[in-house]
């Protein structure tokens, strides 16, 4: 949901819509500023108050630099030791606004997400409030957009609109942990800065978060006074705006009601602000305070105060109903003299257009209703749970212990668009995120391994290869129950690997690696001597010790024999082997093609089921594609080209794969021909052709695809490769995902085809393969090209190419543009923040602006040129899921048959067509 901060209600019988936000600092005023002045010099007579539950931290202040603000004599701490990412940085406009703390600022123009991690007290209900004042402090005049997140969750999206006018956002949160981080995250709109971050403890007893987190909406309202009021009028440091002069009310005050004076109750609302009070000019008007210009999808709470400031003689009755957009409020009520009553809404109100409250007098009464303040929040339900506090915990340690210089920061595993680097979590419904992978593998880590990692008990991948750990093995490694995958290669370790892992490896619960760690050896094949010295057997796994020298001669000479062997083998035999061995988990050895005999097909039944090659439907670089009938069923019947270039190890790789694995979004295999020279591939029949054809027009039965059926089609093809990446044991990496290779059938459902170049990554052999570089230019990833380390997230590169065509319906690679490949396009795109200059022009405009900008982000990170900041394809299919729920909701499609997916609808409320949401 976005948040536009300078796009607020009108409130009470305003002329011109007031923001919040620029109240704060509706200082630039000259008639303000000589207000604010008086109310400081009234300040200094109160007798100061108790800060305790007070943190106030100026942001870009220097390191121990701590003081007292002159104007409200808050104290303020330096932002240094509560973050160690950012720059300071001095304001260079600063208008009229004088406080202290605005003349500094922390700019974050590295990293993605940048997080202050404030200790608190873990239950205890806070106001938190941050302030941004941009005074040009780069020097460059350019407004930025940023996020900003607590923990986990997105609070808001700060819109800077000016250069000397602040920006203040405030939240009543209650943390779960014994500590808030309040997040900055770049969205591509400029850089993220912050001048200001305050907190202040509430009574428990106040304001109800039972639904969510409350927002300020719009200013909190003084509504008979002339003048700003905080701390130390209002022991929380809450802001009282003035409310505009409105001629139906008539004010109202008396200067007896004093903090001694005045019988507060738990909201202590300030008694300045409770002095004062309007009525109804006309006595036997109602009097009304609307709040307009909402969003229906929204969820709101009021609160009101009243007092009686006035004394009544014995013969006055003030006596009044209160309404809210017509519904009784509360009945018969008098204010208490000299005393404070706050009356709220006891559930969000959601639905409505504007909200109207109105108080009317009762027939018993003899004078008009009367109130003194107003305040008025939006529900913010954070609904992502923080990751589990022992995993947290552990994570942190080790970041610590070892000096991690990734950038860690928030939130270990939400949102997933900023998953620390290293860490796979996993996700179940409601409840806390679970670590699961840790990957420091090239770390630089040095020292023992640290007993952190034993916290982290629901790990199934622990990579720590290629670093300087030392000392023995820890048995507490043994001990984590879910652990399948220890990589622990290429480190200084020594002394006996526990029993425990070694017996885990021999029955296979555990894949072990241990290779080159020349001090280290396996638990009773260890000479005493030598492992007391420190120095052990090299071994590269898990074996019993060889100790006959005649055995190793042996071993030296077989290994010299393969080796000449292999050096007389060519390419392609190479990379045929390569596909066998990776295969040999999906097929018998030595045959691959000893497969279930339905699925076998003699050439002569081909020649039957093609009616002789009858009808052409497709050609490639592997064949012609024939239409074919078997038992009157439409097939796809591929042939084997003898010139195709590596086709017969594409065919074997093709049977290989496709006997073997079976989901909705791959193309399933109907059989297959293996007779001497004749070679063929039999599949289902894909009615409409592939994606390319359709976003192109190049086909006899193209159809126009609306932004639906494009996200179901996407969603489609990341379904498909989320199963062979996850579903797949061990993992399969298509390396040729392209339009072309999305297949549509009758329902216009998407399926992956064309598995000729795929390759397994083996359980044994790490995250990636080392392999010839292979598939087509411009949806070849990038750094596969240059390294030829094939991983999974070289698949994830080519879907977000060919989801970037699916949006734009534009040239993968265009040759006579400076920006020749579609990403580079979309990106100077993006800089201009126009989405209707993304989207296909086609569509007409016809598309949910959020879910477009949703699916650009969605395929910007996808094809990142580091391949670590690229998304799981399982967060990508999670991603489009939301993306399509947003379609489906305008549309009001989402129900019947066209419904194939079990999406959750997403509310938006977006009135602007600029700039994607960060999510």
């Amino acid at each position: 949901m976005l948040t536009h901060l300078t796009t607020l209600p009108k409130h009470g019988s305003f002329s011109s819509t007031q923001s919040h936000n620029m109240a704060l600092f509706y200082l630039s005023s000259y008639t303000m500023s000589i207000t604010f002045f008086i109310a400081f010099l009234s300040a200094l007579l109160i007798q100061a108050q108790d800060q305790l539950g007070f943190i106030s931290i100026d942001c870009g202040t220097p390191q121990d630099e701590n003081y007292t603000d002159p104007f409200t004599g808050i104290k303020y701490i330096s932002d240094a030791n509560l973050i160690n990412t950012g720059v300071s940085k001095p304001i260079v406009e600063l208008g009229y606004i004088n406080y202290r703390q605005m003349e500094t600022v922390r700019s974050f123009p590295e990293g993605k997400r940048n997080c202050f991690k404030i200790n608190i007290t873990r239950g205890s209900k806070y106001l938190i409030r941050v302030i941004f004042l941009y005074g040009n402090y780069d020097h460059r005049s350019k407004l930025p957009q940023f996020d900003v997140y607590i923990g986990a969750n997105r609070w808001c999206t700060v819109t800077i609109a000016n250069s000397t006018s602040g920006k203040m956002n405030e939240i009543i949160h209650v943390p779960s942990q014994d500590y808030v981080q309040i997040c900055l995250v770049n969205t591509g709109n400029g850089t993220p800065f912050i001048s200001a971050i305050e907190l202040r403890t509430l009574n428990n007893k106040t304001y109800d978060t039972q639904f969510g987190s409350l927002e300020t909406y719009g200013p909190r309202y003084d509504l008979a006074s002339n003048t700003t009021y905080r701390y130390k009028y209002d022991i929380y440091d809450r802001y009282w705006y003035p409310h505009e002069f409105d001629q139906s009310w008539t004010p109202l005050q008396n200067d007896s009601i004093t903090d001694g004076s005045l019988r507060q109750n738990d909201y202590h609302p300030a008694a300045i602000v409770m002095s004062t009070a309007v009525t109804p000019a006309n006595v036997s008007a109602p009097l009304v305070i609307r709040w307009e210009q909402l969003s229906p999808d929204d969820k709101f709470i009021v609160y009101l105060h009243f007092t009686e400031i006035q004394g009544l003689a014995a013969n006055e009755t003030r006596e009044f109903n209160i309404f809210l957009n017509g519904k009784l409020l509360r009945q018969n009520f008098s204010p208490p003299h000299m005393g404070v009553k706050t009356i709220y809404t006891d559930s969000p109100i959601s639905g409505e257009s504007e909200i109207k409250i109105s108080l009317e007098m009762t027939e018993n009464s003899t004078l008009p209703p009367i109130i003194s303040a107003t305040e008025f929040y939006r529900v913010n339900n954070f609904q992502l749970s923080d990751t589990f506090q022992g995993d947290v915990d552990a994570i942190t340690s080790i970041k610590s212990v070892y000096e991690v210089t990734r950038d860690w920061q928030g939130d270990p595993c939400l949102p997933n668009d900023y998953l620390w680097d290293g860490l796979n979590c996993s996700y179940r419904g409601n409840g806390s995120p679970r670590i699961t992978t840790l990957n420091l593998s090239s770390s630089r880590l040095s020292g023992k391994i640290d007993p952190s990692i034993s916290k982290l008990t629901m790990l199934e991948k622990l990579d720590l290869s290629n670093n300087s750990l030392n000392d023995e093995l820890p048995d507490f490694l043994s001990q984590l129950q879910h652990l399948k995958i220890l990589n622990l290669e290429n480190n200084n370790l020594s002394g006996s690997i526990p029993s425990a892992l070694v017996e885990k490896s021999k029955t296979g619960s555990l894949s072990l690696s241990v290779g080159q760690n020349p001090y280290l050896c396996e638990s009773g094949h260890c000479n005493e001597n030598l492992c007391e010295s420190g120095h052990c057997n090299e071994k590269n796994i898990v074996t019993p010790l060889v100790a006959s020298i005649s055995g190793i001669l042996i071993l030296l000479v077989a290994v010299a024999i393969m080796w000449t062997l292999k050096r007389r083998k060519s390419k392609a035999l190479m990379e045929e082997r390569d596909q066998n061995k990776m295969s040999r988990q999906y097929t018998e050895p030595d045959d691959s093609f000893r497969h279930p005999k339905k699925q076998i097909y003699s050439y002569s039944d081909v020649l039957k089921i093609t009616n002789n090659f009858n009808t052409i439907v497709g050609k490639g670089g592997f064949g012609v594609v024939y239409l074919g009938y078997i038992d009157d069923t439409p097939v796809a019947v591929k042939m084997l080209s003898p010139s195709a270039v590596h086709g017969y190890q594409q065919f074997q790789a093709e049977v290989t794969l496709l006997v073997r694995v079976h989901h909705k979004n791959l193309t399933s295999l109907v059989g297959y021909c293996n007779e001497a020279n004749h070679k063929a591939l039999i599949y289902e029949y894909m009615a409409n052709g592939n994606l390319h054809e359709h976003l192109s027009g190049n086909y006899s039965k193209s159809k126009f695809l609306s932004w639906e059926d494009r996200l179901r089609i996407a969603l489609d093809a990341a379904s498909g490769l989320e199963y062979l990446q996850n579903g797949c044991k061990p993992p399969i990496i298509h390396r040729d995902v392209k339009s072309t290779n999305i297949l549509l059938n009758e329902h216009f459902q998407a399926k992956l085809s064309d598995f000729g170049l795929s390759k397994i990554i083996p359980t044994d052999g790490g995250s990636h393969v080392s392999t010839v570089v292979a598939g087509t230019l411009g949806y070849l990833d990038p750094h596969y090209s240059i390294s030829s380390r094939l991983t999974e997230k070289s698949d994830v590169y080519s879907f977000g190419v060919v989801l970037l065509e699916i949006i734009t319906n534009q040239a993968v690679i265009a040759r006579n543009q400076e920006k020749g490949h579609i990403s580079e396009r979309v990106n100077s795109w993006i800089a201009k923040g126009d989405i209707k200059g993304i989207v296909d022009s086609g569509l007409e405009g016809d598309f949910d602006i959020n879910s477009a900008w949703k699916a650009v982000e969605i395929a910007m990170a996808c094809v990142s040129l580091i391949p670590n900041e690229r998304p799981m394809m399982s967060v990508v299919v999670v991603e489009l899921k939301e993306a399509l729920a947003t379609e489906l909701a305008r549309t009001k499609n989402n129900s019947g048959v066209n419904s194939r997916y079990s999406v959750e609808s997403v509310n938006v409320n977006l009135d602007t067509e600029f700039m994607p949401l960060a999510r």
